[in-house]
Formats: structure tokens, sequence, C-alpha cells
């Protein structure tokens, strides 16, 4: 009989301290980026979106080895290389990736990819804006990979410290 009264009396007290931090929070005002109007801060090491790279004097880096292609759990990279002539050089090594496709409806963002390029011509940048209305367009083209990115609204927020800004309107959140 104790032991069913103890119970109780510890499952009335954990129900207690849950309904508390539920109330703690419903009197909050909510967190919310206004998303196209407000730019959004993400952590540098966030994975977002894939991008070639090219070294300096125009140059791409891939050199269609298929590394990240092996690499990759989900399969959905496909390169495809071709060997680079005098008239036509494409990149600083014998090949170059004739065919460089990423299926971004397969893809999981693992990074193995990014680890595995020995000239890291392949990188996850930080933008998470991915959404298309046909499937066809989510299958991302070297021509598409290729191209400068640089979205307007990100942020990089410090990694060092956790710093709350507030994104409701103007005024400052109560603690």
């Amino acid at each position: 009989m104790i032991n069913e009264v103890k119970d109780v009396l510890t499952g009335s007290v954990e129900i207690a301290r849950a309904m508390g931090v539920t109330l703690k929070h419903l009197f909050r005002q909510p967190v919310t980026n206004q998303f196209p109007d407000e730019p959004v801060a993400v952590y540098p090491r966030f994975r977002g979106r894939h991008v070639l790279k090219r070294y300096e004097n125009g140059l791409e880096r891939c050199i269609g080895c298929s590394l990240c292609a092996a690499a990759c759990p989900t399969d959905c990279i496909f390169v495809e290389a071709a060997e680079n002539t005098d008239q036509d050089r494409r990149s600083p090594g014998e090949r170059y990736a004739k065919t460089y496709e990423i299926n971004m409806l397969r893809c999981i963002f693992c990074g193995y990819c990014a680890e595995a390029c020995p000239t890291e011509a392949i990188v996850l940048e930080h933008d998470f804006t991915l959404a298309e209305y046909n499937r066809w367009d989510a299958i991302y083209t070297k021509e598409k990979l290729l191209q400068p990115h640089d979205p307007p609204h990100l942020i990089i927020r410090d990694d060092q410290v956790y710093v709350e800004q507030p994104t409701w309107g103007k005024t400052k959140r109560k603690a």
C-alpha cells in the first residue's frame, strides 16, 4: 500500500515538473526567423548546398577521380571523366569531370564527398534553400555546381559563443 502511494506521489511530482517546463515556455514570444526579409544565422560547420570550386586561374579543381561518388553512402553522385587536351584544358591534371551530377533528393548531407575529394573541389556551403518545383531540377549538374554562389539570406554566426538574438519584431525577449 505504501509503495503505491509513493509511486503516485513521485509520478505526480514528475508530471508537475514537466508541466512547469511547458508553462515556462508558454508565455515566451516565439523565436521565428522572418526568412525572406531577415537573414538567417547559421553555424560555420553547417552543411548545405554542394558547390564545385575552381582554382584562382579559372581551372576546375575536379579531376574526375570519382572518389566522391565512391564515398557517397546514398550513391547520389555521378561522375564521368574525360581526358584533357592541350587545346581544351579544363583542369590542371590529365583528366577532368566531363559530367558531374548530384541528385539532391537522395543526398543526406553527410559530407563524405567533401572529405574524400583530394583536390577539395566539392564543398558543402551554408545555403539551405534547396526547394524545387520539379523533381528533375533537383539533379544539380556541373554547370549549376560551378556557378559562384554567395546567397544574401545567410549570416555566418560566431561558433564560439551562442548569442541569443531576438527575431520577433524589434522587441527584446523577456527571460
